[in-house]
């Protein structure tokens, strides 16, 4: 199963590293940067091994989420494989997660 990464979804985990990188090290920044990409790879052989997504259940896409350290990989099945559609900081309000007008730098 081949992993996708929404515009939105890179936006996020940018936006995560550039936090970390400034207000601790880039050791740091890329250290959970990494671990966000491999708790993914456990998607190519166990798709279904997430969580369904109550928060995003009235989309009715099957949105599903792994969670590593404080970041929830929310991710949904297309056509071409699984695709990754938000990276979402667990600290925040859990109902931010259906915020349509949610942007980078917002969180």
């Amino acid at each position: 199963m081949k992993i996708l990464w929404s515009d939105f979804s890179i936006e996020m985990l940018v936006e995560i590293y550039n936090y970390y990188k400034d207000k601790a090290s880039p050791a740091i920044a890329r250290k959970i940067k990494t671990d966000i990409f491999s708790a993914t790879k456990q998607l190519k052989k166990f798709p279904e091994s997430g969580q369904t997504e109550l928060n995003l259940e009235k989309l009715h896409e099957g949105h599903r989420y792994l969670v590593k350290g404080n970041y929830k990989i929310v991710y949904k099945e297309v056509p071409q494989g699984l695709l990754i559609t938000d990276v979402f900081d667990t600290r925040q309000e859990p109902l931010k997660l259906n915020d349509e007008k949610r942007e980078p730098g917002s969180n």
